[in-house]
């Protein structure tokens, strides 16, 4: 990663938190993934050479920004939120990196997005949004996965009891190796290991 992006990421971050103080409101935050948790993310992306990422939970673009310089161009991320203004400052923000080219940004439900995507195209899956939905959107996020592509999950560690149910799903998933990851505020990270 150039010094520019990492330096546009970290100013990102910095008025996210900035942001998140002021906002009494859960839902208005931006609830960026954390600067560890992000760069984690990059380098497992590399390292399996992921040209297809999914993620659900834009925000204002800031692990959509990690997510799109991982996969690099000839790559392709699908970024789902709610929020249409969170996705026009994400859109934003993109064109800022100059990665504008590798994302779509959908203003869409998540588990709808997911129950629609194909059978095994997706490399990486993250999952970032609402916590207590996760179970409802069960089998997709397994379906959509590629063998040995990965599943990560934000939060599991800081918002253990709105994980537990996804967690006890993923334990009792034979086709999924998983471990949480103490960066950030907890990272699942599943392997698909068997159709």
């Amino acid at each position: 990663m150039d010094e520019p992006l990492r330096a546009l990421l970290d100013e990102l971050y910095r008025d996210g938190l900035r942001h998140d103080q002021g906002q009494a409101d859960r839902l208005a935050r931006r609830r960026n993934l954390e600067p560890d948790a992000a760069e984690l993310l990059w380098v497992i992306i590399r390292a399996m050479a992921a040209r297809s990422v999914v993620e659900v939970g834009t925000s204002n673009g800031y692990s959509t920004i990690w997510l799109a310089d991982a996969v690099g161009p000839g790559g392709r991320v699908l970024s789902v939120d709610l929020d249409g203004q969170a996705q026009r400052l994400a859109a934003q923000n993109l064109a800022a990196a100059g990665l504008s080219q590798l994302v779509e940004l959908r203003t869409a439900d998540g588990g709808t997005e997911l129950a629609d995507l194909p059978d095994g195209g997706c490399d990486v899956l993250f999952l970032d949004s609402e916590r207590p939905e996760y179970p409802k959107w069960w089998p997709h996020p397994l379906r959509v996965l590629r063998l040995g592509g990965l599943l990560a999950v934000d939060n599991v560690l800081s918002h253990p009891d709105e994980v537990a149910p996804l967690l006890e799903i993923i334990k009792a998933e034979p086709a999924l190796t998983a471990i949480v990851i103490p960066v950030g505020k907890g990272e699942l990270l599943a392997v698909k290991s068997t159709s």
